[in-house]
């Protein structure tokens, strides 16, 4: 059978900026049958998130993320339909997904590593599966509860850098509901914050390319900064951090504008702030949500009845064929490819 696939083509370098042509969509073949324990499956949506930036460096930096090969096909978040099953727990007309699926329109995968869906958890919109009520919702839930120490009724601030992306977006959303007081956003133009506060509940947001975010952060955070969620790291953590409170907890989720530069992960933090994170006794602890894999389930089922009671607003960029993925490594509100 021939299929459409899309390998590494080229590595950016661990200090370079990727572009498309990193990139090469190509035609391949699979095998005609199946293989008793496996399926072959459509796909249907794939998930383009900032971590992929490592998988294309020859050394990830990161023990659990294998790099991607030259010349071999990418893989990451995936969603797709059961065309044929020889594997007895899967059905023709199954939705399924997995973390390390192929980019290619149609793919033979062993059925034991596929989890299926249920689409009336999501209210039929299945590509949330890879974001609100997948492994994105799950990083902001878990980050959340598990190092933002948020408790409801002590009048807790929340700032959210990264705001308008997948989970920053989700995070903000999520601090709110489980019991902090004011959240503030920070992103990149007036659209995006505008629809942090309209659409998604924020109390504020900061356009960080206008005006003093210092400043700005002093007024809309009176009473400082108890909570942040980090999503880019550089110098909007660093702003966000010095203006923190006593005993306060850093979610240590990206650092995003750290990605292109060969530095360690979590980068070093600049001298003076590194004395505030100290002084104040701010945690900073490195969060992987691959280590609470056993709160998943229930974790999912919290995401999917706050997405049905309408308390969890989610926006999603769509962007239709696989070739179109390799210039969509980094995308602005979700992470989602719709093939």
């Amino acid at each position: 059978m021939i299929i459409q696939r899309v390998v590494l083509n080229s590595r950016p370098g661990k200090n370079g900026v990727p572009v498309a042509e990193n990139f090469r969509l190509e035609q391949s073949t699979i095998a005609d049958t199946v293989q008793t324990g496996q399926v072959r499956v459509k796909t249907l949506y794939l998930s383009v998130d900032p971590y992929m930036r490592c998988r294309m460096n020859e050394d990830t930096g990161s023990d659990y993320l294998r790099p991607w090969q030259l010349s071999e096909v990418a893989d990451g978040g995936g969603i797709g339909v059961v065309e044929e099953s020889k594997y007895e727990n899967l059905a023709e007309g199954d939705f399924v997904t997995s973390f390390t699926w192929p980019w290619q329109t149609v793919a033979i995968l062993d059925g034991s590593l596929l989890q299926k869906l249920v689409p009336q958890l999501v209210n039929g919109r299945l590509s949330y599966f890879l974001g609100a009520a997948g492994i994105t919702g799950l990083t902001a839930l878990l980050g959340i509860r598990e190092k933002g120490h948020v408790a409801a009724g002590a009048n807790q601030t929340m700032v959210v850098s990264g705001a308008a992306g997948a989970c920053g977006s989700l995070a903000g959303q999520i601090g709110r509901l489980e019991g902090c007081s004011r959240v503030v956003g920070i992103a990149g133009t007036d659209e995006k914050c505008s629809i942090l506060v309209q659409e998604m509940g924020f109390d504020a947001a900061i356009n960080y390319k206008k005006g003093d975010v210092a400043k700005q952060l002093c007024e809309l955070c009176p009473g400082g900064v108890d909570v942040y969620f980090d999503n880019v790291g550089g110098d909007i953590s660093d702003t966000v951090i010095s203006q923190m409170n006593q005993n306060s907890h850093i979610i240590l989720c990206g650092q995003i504008s750290q990605y292109n530069k060969d530095v360690p992960y979590p980068p070093p933090l600049p001298p003076d702030i590194e004395k505030i994170q100290k002084e104040r006794n701010i945690t900073r602890e490195r969060f992987l949500v691959l280590n609470y894999m056993d709160k998943q389930e229930a974790s999912v089922l919290q995401l999917c009845q706050w997405i049905q009671e309408g308390k969890l607003k989610v926006r999603e960029t769509m962007v239709e064929g696989l070739g179109n993925i390799g210039g969509k490594i980094f995308t602005s509100f979700s992470n989602n490819n719709n093939l």
